[in-house]
């Protein structure tokens, strides 16, 4: 009597076992491939959401200037290189901003160009009234009851995130 092979063969000698070494790795691989994949698209789309974020944040930060400058503890040329320094850096932040995503994100940087350009016009009024007021010396002075308003930058930054949300 003959043994059945546990392995048939085919008419060339190829089994089934053999066919079977060689899908496994190949769905393995391609399993791999597939979570490298989509890994790399997380990690992609996370980093554009936090420079995003930092994008917005460095505009936000501009647009406080105004009440940083009303809250300044004393007129002095240290406090006034200070704060002056401080909006030379804000400004930097944001035309670098504006330079990345130009690179990396161009369908992003209409809306944030316009986003800077708005907040420059408004909180540049509005820190030029600012600088006109005397220092605070008191604590209920803090409260500077009004806020600056921020109507057309707040509009600017609703579009420009509107934009960054398509484009993560």
């Amino acid at each position: 009597m003959q043994v059945i092979a546990a392995a048939q063969t085919t008419d060339n000698g190829w089994t089934w076992a053999q066919t079977a070494a060689l899908i496994v790795p190949c769905i393995a691989l391609f399993g791999a491939y597939l979570t490298y994949t989509f890994n790399q698209r997380a990690v992609r789309r996370e980093r554009r959401a936090k420079t995003f974020a930092e994008a917005l944040t460095a505009v936000e930060e501009y647009l406080e200037m105004p009440y940083r400058i009303r809250r300044r503890p004393e007129s002095s040329s240290s406090v006034r290189q200070q704060l002056t320094d401080e909006v030379s850096g804000l400004l930097a932040r944001m035309a670098f901003h504006q330079a990345w995503l130009q690179i990396e994100a161009s369908a992003v940087a209409g809306p944030y160009s316009a986003l800077v350009a708005t907040a420059r016009a408004e909180a540049g009024a509005q820190m030029s009234l600012a600088w006109q007021h005397p220092p605070i010396t008191t604590d209920c002075g803090m409260n500077l009851g009004v806020p600056y308003p921020r109507d057309q930058s707040i509009a600017a930054r609703a579009t420009c995130i509107e934009m960054m949300r398509r484009h993560l």
